[in-house]
């Protein structure tokens, strides 16, 4: 029986090692060429899954917006046209103190018709989060079919209630605050009203959401250990709902500085606000390059409120971290 070996005495190489060898010492490469190609697909599945929003929002917002932007810098001619140039006399006229008047009267309104609506979703969220599961729900359900309805024919319906003669002025005369018909409509405060009646349920379903997982033995809690109904809800409910609060101020001060429908219809255009102004620009003055130029104020506003609105939602994180 004879036995082979190599020429230094090591055992032979088995066949087909130096094969697998090679393949081994050659598969990482190959699985990350294979790695890369479904990234590549994805990436592209993605972007083209996007270029229709993507195309949407260039055109329909990105565009638009370049365009008033400039045309705020350009000046009219003889009919109120764009007649090109640039110029800061549009901005520089916008300081008029009848302009300012209104920019201030916009942001006094917002502020108010903000601080009553949080106040009131505040009142109706606590309410709706301590109700059973099934009584949310339906009252949910009634605070938003309102808002099924076209938003013009609701405003038309509170000139209805409003006008003279009509529910709310034979309610006021049957409990002797009035006497006879009384004018309510067109004023500011059925302006204020149609605003608060507008921007409520923005503000109630923000704070509704921060309170709804709150557990109702915390307030039991804090009456056990003697806090009163005050304290129950600055010390403990109103920090869990601060986030909501926020979101909901947010969500009801922006939209109220651009409100366009509402001071003409309840409050008869005298109390303008800075959507009046830029269509009263637009429509009766003729001077586009001024109602773009009021239109780019109001969304520097809206963007300034933004920020304010976000530095508050990160100091809260900080404090709550």
């Amino acid at each position: 029986m004879t036995v082979t070996a190599t020429a230094a005495g090591a055992p032979a190489e088995r066949p087909g090692a130096g094969r697998a060898g090679s393949g081994q010492a050659s598969g990482p490469a190959s699985g990350g060429g294979a790695a890369r190609q479904p990234r590549a697909r994805r990436a592209v599945v993605t972007t083209l899954l996007l270029a229709p929003a993507g195309i949407t929002v260039l055109g329909l917002v990105l565009v638009p917006l370049l365009l008033v932007v400039r045309n705020s810098f350009a000046s009219a001619d003889a009919y109120g046209g764009i007649q090109g140039g640039w110029t800061l006399s549009n901005y520089q006229d916008l300081m008029d103190p009848v302009y300012l008047k209104v920019f201030s009267y916009s942001l006094g309104m917002a502020a108010l018709n903000t601080a009553v609506c949080l106040v009131l979703g505040y009142v109706v969220s606590y309410y709706l989060s301590s109700r059973s599961p099934q009584r949310q729900m339906l009252l949910l359900l009634l605070i938003i079919v309102p808002f099924w309805t076209d938003f013009l024919v609701r405003t038309f319906a509170w000139i209805n209630l409003l006008s003279p003669g009509g529910p709310v002025n034979s309610l006021t005369d049957a409990i002797g605050l009035t006497d006879g018909s009384t004018q309510w409509i067109p004023s500011q405060g059925a302006s204020f009203v149609g605003l608060v009646y507008a921007f409520l349920p923005t503000a109630i379903f923000p704070i509704y959401a921060s309170l709804r997982g709150v557990d109702g033995s915390l307030g039991e809690a804090a009456r056990d250990l003697g806090c009163g109904w005050w304290r129950v809800h600055t010390r403990v409910l109103l920090p869990i709902a601060r986030p909501g609060m926020l979101a909901a101020a947010l969500l009801t001060f922006i939209p109220t500085l651009g409100v366009f429908v509402i001071p003409v219809l309840l409050g008869g255009g005298r109390d303008q606000l800075v959507g009046n102004l830029i269509v009263t620009l637009y429509t009766e003055f003729r001077n586009q390059p001024m109602g773009a130029a009021a239109s780019v104020v109001l969304l520097l506003l809206m963007v300034a409120s933004m920020a304010v609105f976000g530095l508050a939602v990160r100091r809260l994180r900080r404090k709550s971290a």
